[in-house]
């Protein structure tokens, strides 16, 4: 059986249907109200778009007006969970200014990134949202530079962009405060690798609130996890076989924090009673399903996604310069691990 195109619409179609020229239908249809047209022309217009099933051509539209109310997001992975919480927060915001989002994934290759961006532009988008997955300096490609551009989880290397980040020094500060409020004073540190500014950040907050509650930080306690749940099971058997061991581990992601409750649980301890564990992240399929269910910082990726929708409208207004970098407060979710 052989397919049929619907044939396409076109504002002649609609003027010989109403009965105008189609000057005149191209005034109605673009909303020209400087332009001297009656009621009942307009109305006439208006009804035959209507009866035709007539939709506008958005690339001529743009074309036309230097602008096409879209914006472009571009992201690593779409599908990986931060990075769809991102594209949810955006394209919620921007359904409130009736703007839209062009999408594109460039699964961490720079030529793609850089074909990604190219069409984008193309399309005549307004601006662009580049969203990491996770937090740290990015170099873009030069023509990110031709329209604005805002940065969302990251930043950009050389400062000319501006980027909406999380907080994770204060992030740091509120995981290590509860586990001092829970009673606690001998806390480990399964932290990311070193040199990354969540590690850099988080790991700043935990030493700040131990010295304010008069704890000198210990080396001993500080173990990298790479991250993964096997780096945590690794480094959490090292705090526990410690001489004098912690009766409470912050884990910098929640990954490391479930290869820590193997570690706990195969001691025979018990969560949160011999040890507390606090996470960061709130990575869903694991925090809220441990058992106990994970304490857990969490990155607010939603709302970075909509605060760098309006920092990308401040700056397509000229109300925001390149060096503007926003921080965004990471909560802590309470559940039963401490």
């Amino acid at each position: 059986m052989s397919k049929t195109t619907r044939k396409q619409i076109t504002m002649k179609d609609v003027a010989l249907r109403a009965g105008v020229s189609r000057t005149a239908v191209s005034f109605v249809l673009n909303d020209r109200h400087a332009v001297t047209l009656s009621d009942e022309t307009r109305d006439r217009v208006l009804a035959a778009a209507a009866e035709l099933g007539y939709r506008p051509n958005a690339s001529a539209r743009a074309l036309a007006q230097q602008r096409s109310d879209w914006y472009g997001l571009v992201t690593e992975i779409v599908t990986a969970p931060f990075a769809v919480n991102v594209i949810k927060g955006a394209q919620d915001r921007a359904l409130l200014d009736e703007k839209y989002l062009l999408i594109a994934s460039t699964e961490s290759d720079p030529v793609v990134e850089q074909a990604a961006i190219e069409r984008l532009l193309e399309q005549r988008v307004e601006g662009i949202i580049y969203a990491a997955t996770w937090h740290r300096a990015v170099t873009l490609p030069e023509i990110a530079r031709e329209v604005p551009t805002v940065l969302v989880n990251c930043f950009d290397a050389e400062g000319r962009f501006p980027a909406v980040v999380p907080d994770e020094h204060a992030g740091g500060r509120r995981a290590t405060e509860r586990l001092l409020a829970a009673g606690h004073r001998r806390i480990g540190l399964i932290n990311l690798d070193p040199a990354i500014p969540a590690a850099v950040g988080r790991r700043l907050g935990y030493h700040e609130v131990l010295r304010e509650a008069g704890i000198a930080p210990d080396e001993d306690l500080e173990i990298p996890g790479h991250a993964t749940a096997h780096g945590g099971y690794d480094a959490a058997s090292a705090l526990l076989d410690l001489a004098d061991p912690p009766t409470a581990i912050f884990c910098a992601n929640d990954r490391m924090a479930m290869g820590a409750y193997d570690a706990i649980k195969e001691r025979g301890l018990r969560i949160p009673h011999d040890v507390a564990v606090i996470g960061f992240d709130n990575q869903e399929l694991i925090a809220e399903y441990l058992r106990p269910a994970l304490t857990t910082v969490a990155l607010p990726f939603e709302q970075m996604g909509a605060l760098g929708v309006d920092l990308l409208a401040a700056t397509i207004a000229g109300e925001s310069t390149a060096t503007e970098t926003v921080t965004v407060d990471c909560p802590l979710l309470e559940r039963v691990s401490v």
